[in-house]
């Protein structure tokens, strides 16, 4: 195919030029009938780029292809053999895979620290999890997909699992080994779905970890809008093998997606993907060695420390690291990450994503240059100046990987949507959880639905809360008090 080619972008242009007059939606007509205050911020050109599909950027019955050709040009691009894009985001993307893969009641392996968007698949599917414990870093709290090895003792002792979900890279960047996980799945006949929602940009370079479909997964989603240059909710999900139907899978995301798909989500992708074919390994080049140089600039500041390869790499922790990822430990200054990125974004007007209780994390993306290099390392510097001015951070009670790991005793469907009551937070301990306590991010669940609550996650995700973690999924904001299934009289 034509990687030249950008068929959304074409059919765009070809809507303006014809100068057609809509009588369907949507209503703002390009942007005529939108309030002139919204127009001042958003400018015309977002309206005029919002298009409906059917009769839109195609005729009635979409006999033009625009957006398959897009897809099977993005498949191409990557070397996936199908491409499907979702504009709601990669959390639709990943529960169309898992849903595509297993039904009701039936069992799918899913590491523990998978995102939240993980557990709303289980809850809307009926799917019943075996969950498999990440590779674990007591000494610096974080987890790591895991290993090939445990998936096959996994597979072995339930086999009747119909495949599994792997997520990496994770939220500071760490790998896991998607080729050796994957010859694990296929030896056993079962698919591999990978949720590489941070890898959108690795398929574009040789010096990046790789790509979930050149190791072999059946089905990869990826977050173009997290690392690469397309607007939020876009998102790609890909396909090769036999052992996903593309049937199947296209039919769950029909339950699953909005019948109006927005035109700026296929616009952008179309033109993300010919960008990266045209340019993405000299700009991704540029990049990688920005961040190198960033990364030492950073490690010269007192007190912080760019983690790297020496402390995320190893066979109990992870294969391979995304370099364009900082991760960025403050903990030297008695300060929290939650603190740093607070006052960064008050006080530099930088923002970051991720923070915890002693990290922050730095995303660089083919977008970033040494001007905005420079506004980091300056806005870091003048952190480092005032960090002897916070106040001494909020003790989190953080658990062993033992204690994270809890009880399911009930399938997340069923207590989810269990007869429930709130109860106080000391009475919650022993009770079985109705609700996600969701640290945000990264995503992953502390306390899924069905399982047993524990003071030590008590005490950590309240404590966490205190020092400034973001919990947004419990009925009480506060932490008073937890969601349990009601006891039976």
């Amino acid at each position: 195919m034509d990687q030249n080619r950008a068929p959304v972008l074409e059919a765009l242009q070809a809507f303006r030029e014809c100068g057609y007059t809509p009588f369907n939606p949507p209503g703002h007509r390009q942007g005529r009938g939108a309030d002139p205050r919204v127009l001042e911020i958003l400018g015309e050109a977002v309206y005029a780029a919002d298009i409906i599909s059917v009769n839109g950027l195609d005729d009635r019955l979409n006999r033009q292809g625009v957006i398959e050709q897009a897809q099977q040009l993005m498949a191409e691009a990557v070397g996936a053999e199908q491409a499907f894009f979702s504009t709601c985001g990669s959390s639709l993307s990943v529960k169309s895979a898992m849903l595509s893969v297993a039904g009701p009641h039936e069992k799918l392996i899913v590491p523990r620290h998978a995102h939240k968007s993980v557990t709303s698949a289980l809850i809307l599917s009926g799917v019943c999890p075996v969950w498999l414990s990440p590779h674990w870093d007591a000494e610096r709290h974080l987890s790591h997909p895991p290993g090939p090895d445990e998936v096959r003792e996994l597979f072995k002792a339930e086999p009747e699992a119909k495949g599994m979900l792997l997520v990496t890279p994770n939220d500071y960047g760490t790998c896991g080994d998607i080729q050796a996980i994957a010859e694990v799945c296929h030896e056993f006949g079962k698919p591999l779905i990978v949720d590489e929602a941070w890898g959108a940009h690795l398929p574009f370079h040789p010096d990046l970890p790789p790509w979930g479909m050149d190791a072999d997964a059946d089905v990869v989603v990826t977050s173009v809008h997290k690392s690469g240059a397309a607007v939020e909710q876009s998102s790609v999900f890909h396909l090769q093998g036999d052992l996903v139907d593309p049937n199947v899978l296209k039919a769950r995301e029909d339950l699953l997606a909005t019948t109006s798909p927005t035109s700026l989500v296929y616009a952008t992708l179309d033109g993300w993907r010919r960008h990266m074919v045209q340019h993405g390994k000299e700009l991704l080049t540029a990049t990688l060695a920005l961040a190198h140089s960033t990364r030492a600039a950073i490690n010269d500041l007192t007190g912080l420390r760019v983690m790297g390869e020496a402390e995320f790499l190893g066979e109990e922790l992870a294969k391979s690291l995304d370099p364009l990822k900082m991760v960025i430990d403050v903990s030297a200054l008695d300060i929290s990450g939650y603190q740093a990125t607070d006052w960064l974004r008050e006080h530099q007007r930088v923002t970051l994503g991720l923070s915890d209780h002693r990290r922050v994390v730095a995303q660089f993306t083919h977008a970033d240059d040494h001007r905005t290099a420079g506004i980091l390392l300056d806005a870091l510097s003048a952190l480092v100046k005032a960090a002897d001015d916070f106040e001494t951070p909020p003790p989190v009670d953080l658990p062993s990987s033992d204690e994270l790991q809890l009880e399911t005793v009930m399938l997340p469907r069923d207590a989810f949507f269990a007869e429930v009551e709130q109860v106080d937070a000391d009475q919650a301990v022993g009770r079985i959880s109705a609700e996600m306590v969701t640290p945000y991010p990264p995503g992953a669940p502390a306390v899924l639905p069905g399982e047993v609550i524990t003071k030590e996650v008590v005490d950590y995700v309240r404590s966490g809360l205190n020092a400034g973690m973001e919990l947004p999924d419990p009925a009480d904001s506060e932490l008073k008090s937890f969601r349990v299934v009601a006891r039976k009289p």
